[in-house]
């Protein structure tokens, strides 16, 4: 195909759509923007429906990896006129490809999980950034699922996709509702830890050892009453200073790091 030129080309037009959330709910599509990124969900198996390119929109140095993407990609890339690249990109951080793709489902009756798997819950979350942010620490962690329960943001946010350096793409994520993610968790015997600033148990008092689920609820909000229960183990980070609370992406870094500790270094949690 030519070169796209023109900011009227149906394809541009079509894609510049899609940095609007309803569009993408509607579409069933999503962009991707940047080389790690494509890259990653290139290799998860995300259908990439088209691909845009701009070399000469790479930063110094990264023309060659990105040529080399292009072409383990095939057949569906395009180039794009610098101009029309620069418009279709997501703010100032342009790494000269950028793809249209199918939006990935994942349904929580479909998940297969491990034995003694580690499951993260996130109740409510409002901004993608830090969707991406606890992803990132969830793939580097071990983390086996997250589940984003009564969501309040677009999964497939650039600034989710972004802020999760790709592994957004690399961790199964699913949507449901926190009714349904707790029922989900029940009936698979999971031990459901809740972070509760005013949480009875420390941290690293829990047992993550086995099957666990962490759950984190949204920084204005908390987590609803859904998770004070019987059954659900609230756990909370201690707190020396002013601050009430942590963000929820430092949190989830410290609770998934004790949990890979504990099932590495096969330790005995105290007493």
């Amino acid at each position: 195909m030519a070169k796209i030129t023109s900011l009227q080309n149906p394809r541009v037009k079509a894609a510049l759509r899609l940095r609007d959330a309803r569009r993408r709910q509607k579409d069933g599509r999503f962009l991707i923007d940047g080389l790690r990124e494509l890259d990653r969900a290139r290799q998860a198996g995300v259908e990439l429906v088209e691909v845009f390119y701009c070399l000469g929109r790479c930063p110094a140095g990264q023309a060659a990896a990105a040529q080399a993407l292009l072409a383990r990609i095939g057949a569906q890339t395009i180039e794009l006129g610098p101009a029309v690249f620069d418009k279709l990109a997501f703010g100032q951080r342009a790494e000269g490809v950028m793809a249209v793709a199918q939006t990935p489902r994942c349904r929580l009756a479909d998940v297969a999980l491990r034995d003694d798997p580690l499951v993260a819950v996130l109740e409510g979350i409002e901004k993608p950034g830090n969707v991406g942010a606890v992803l990132r620490s969830a793939d580097a962690a071990g983390v086996d699922l997250v589940i984003l329960a009564d969501g309040r943001t677009d999964l497939f946010n650039p600034n989710a996709i972004r802020a999760s350096i790709g592994t957004i793409f690399t961790v199964p994520v699913c949507e449901a509702t926190a009714d349904e993610t707790l029922d989900w968790l029940r009936a698979r015997g999971l031990a459901i830890l809740a972070a509760l600033v005013d949480g009875s148990t420390a941290y690293t008092d829990a047992d993550y050892r086995r099957g666990a689920a962490i759950v984190l609820g949204s920084e204005a909000h908390g987590l609803s009453d859904a998770w004070r229960a019987d059954d659900i183990r609230p756990v909370r980070l201690p707190m020396l200073g002013a601050a009430d609370s942590l963000n929820i992406s430092a949190t989830a870094a410290v609770l998934f790091y004790e949990a890979l500790r504990q099932r590495t270094q096969n330790a005995e949690p105290r007493p």
